[in-house]
């Protein structure tokens, strides 16, 4: 392959997507990960774990150093990055195409496919193509051949890969890798298409005006669903964004959420603390369901809670914390030896050994979300009614448990604050159900075990010095989750408990307006970044407790650690700002809505849930 740069910094990336899988770009115009057909599937590009090794897809500028602007299209998943040279100005507008099913239906449509259109805006540019794929992480080298006007072709297994261009393409000597290059001049437009088909027949990649049609079809799809989005109140694009981001994550046949697209971005770059976040994590749930009811998207909501008792019902009475898109619940955890991981960051991981912790918050939180989605018109059928009330009798027979806790730290179960809390709201939330009519319980069993957790939490969870409740029983440690107390309705936010906890976190676990998610051993956290959510949780918490401007203050702090194209990574390095972890997070940018959509509450809009939606039976 021509010489590539050094490995450009987590930020410097952006996603496109068609909600079943997604790529990340670089600014320097470089498909850099791609996991085809689903989004936790083997990569068929995944330089950004190996360089070297992992394939990529590139179309730059051959003058070194060109200047890279980009954008999403408007309110779009629709990504345009803008190059300018020396002798001119070229745009690459790049995407995976997406359209109505009913559209589908009436034309041959790809299984999968990743569309690059080149447009000349001033002068003349010379741009380089090169497109390297390297099916399953890199560990496959493919022979392509060269079909002429046909494309160029690989398949394997029963899978076929074709690439087609406007632009004259080659292959190089050992046929691994298409080169092309052409001068683009003013209003000039070329198409490079890649498309993949499996077990079925192939799709030639579309080019010329069926191409662009393509390209229409996908920014109407998008921009018809951002303009349903409910939210006018300030800071918009950013809340736009984070929808956009957020409905790009979720796994349309399914209606599962992944919690991040990519595997093994480092938490603290050269370390070891890289795991595989393309799956879908319970303790998301209640958030991110009310988020998307609040925006205005109940079919997605619906969708997710579905996916959610479709899930858990293959586990119960028990849950995971995670499951695969499908639901699958054993992900077995293993290392890719033979990549060299981003920026030096070993082990390159795939699969998660999380899925195997106990974790008695998810508990609640799913339990949560479900009563969620019944306050805003849902209905229990029976069978869901049934799954409720083993999650119930789960929690009361395992309350008293130790737990690995909601941040998943691999060194054995301890008595959680934050886990008891959770298994409070699992039961409450099981008691207005019964109340209102949607499930049957034994009430007074019930109402003695929320009574119960809530006094073992109010006597070993709170640390009467601090003034503050504490991460453990009988510990004085303390940890960002305790922000959620008053938001889930455990605690009064402008309780002095509340209050106490918040100036104890800000405290000792801030720094430059951010929040680490808890003080490990060290001192450091092993030098993981401010963790993305929990700095917004505090914005949500201060306009709860009455602090509207200082939430709104900080809120406009927490904005600026975007990158330039409004996405959030899971950690933040508070001192320099870039972005560490897998990249976007889904759970940050749930974070930034809800803050958002919180803030709007508090200063005197429209309650959040106050207008009933839509929504369908739970089978």
């Amino acid at each position: 392959m021509p010489d590539r740069p050094s490995q450009p910094p987590i930020g410097d990336y952006a996603i496109i997507g068609d909600c079943l899988s997604a790529a990340l770009v670089s600014r320097g115009g470089s498909v850099d990960w791609l996991c085809w057909p689903e989004f936790h599937s083997p990569s068929i590009f995944g330089a950004l774990l190996d360089p070297a090794r992992g394939g990529s897809f590139r179309i730059a500028p051959v003058e070194p150093g060109a200047e890279s602007r980009r954008r999403y299209l408007g309110d779009t998943n629709v990504l345009e990055t803008t190059f300018r040279t020396r002798t001119g100005t070229v745009r690459v507008v790049d995407c995976m195409p997406v359209t109505l099913e009913a559209e589908k239906r009436k034309r041959l449509w790809p299984d999968r496919d990743l569309l690059r259109i080149i447009e000349g805006v001033d002068g003349e540019v010379e741009l380089e193509i090169a497109c390297a794929p390297r099916p399953d992480y890199g560990r496959v080298t493919p022979i392509l051949r060269d079909r002429g006007v046909l494309g160029f072709y690989y398949d394997h297994e029963a899978r076929a890969l074709i690439l087609r261009s406007d632009i004259p393409l080659r292959l190089s000597e050992e046929h691994s890798l298409v080169t092309g290059r052409a001068r683009i001049r003013p209003g000039q437009r070329a198409a490079v298409h890649l498309v993949q088909s499996e077990q079925e027949i192939a799709i030639l990649p579309a080019l010329g005006a069926e191409a662009e049609r393509q390209l229409e079809r996908s920014l109407a799809w998008w921009g018809e669903w951002a303009a349903r989005c409910r939210y006018q109140g300030p800071w918009r694009e950013q809340v736009i964004r984070s929808a956009l981001t957020l409905k790009l994550m979720c796994f349309a046949p399914s209606g599962a959420v992944v919690a991040a697209p990519t595997t093994s971005l480092p938490e603290a770059l050269g370390q070891s603390r890289n795991w595989d976040y393309r799956y879908c994590w319970l303790r998301d749930a209640s958030l991110t369901l009310q988020a998307l009811f609040d925006l205005g998207y109940p079919q997605e909501a619906a969708a997710f809670v579905s996916w959610l008792l479709h899930t858990t019902g293959i586990t119960r009475p028990e849950l995971q914390i995670l499951y695969d898109i499908y639901g699958e619940s054993h992900l077995r955890e293993r290392e890719l030896d033979h990549l060299a991981g981003y920026a030096g960051s070993r082990p390159v991981r795939v699969g998660n050994a999380a899925h195997d912790q106990l974790q008695l918050d998810v508990y609640g939180e799913v339990i949560d979300a479900v009563y969620e989605f019944v306050s805003r018109g849902g209905r229990l059928d029976r069978p869901a009614a049934r799954m409720l009330r083993g999650w119930g009798d789960t929690v009361l027979r395992r309350w008293t448990e130790p737990d690995e806790g909601i941040w998943e730290i691999r060194c054995g179960r301890r008595q959680h604050t934050f886990s008891k809390a959770m298994c409070w709201i699992a039961v409450d939330r099981l008691i207005r159900l019964a109340e209102e009519g949607h499930l049957r319980l034994d009430l007074t069993g019930y109402r003695s075990a929320r009574d119960a957790i809530q006094q073992a939490i109010e006597s070993q969870g709170f640390d009467a010095g601090l003034g503050s409740y504490v991460s453990e029983f009988g510990g004085r440690e303390l940890d960002a989750s305790l922000l959620l107390l008053d938001r889930l309705g455990y605690v009064e936010p402008a309780s002095e408990r509340m209050a106490g906890t918040y100036r104890q976190i800000e405290e000792r676990l801030g720094h430059n307006g951010l929040l680490y998610r808890y003080r490990a051993a060290d001192g450091i956290n092993c030098g993981e970044g401010a963790f993305g959510v929990c700095s917004f949780w505090a914005v949500s918490y201060l306009a709860r407790a009455g602090r509207l401007p200082e939430a709104e203050r900080l809120f406009e702090h927490l904005l600026e650690f975007a990158n330039d194209v409004g996405l959030y990574a899971e950690e933040i390095d508070p001192d320099d700002g870039r972005a560490l972890g897998n990249f976007p997070q889904a759970f940050t940018h749930v974070g930034l809505i809800d803050a958002a959509l919180t803030m709007e509450h508090c200063r005197g809009g429209r309650p959040r849930g106050a207008e009933p939606q839509e929504a369908k039976t739970l089978i």
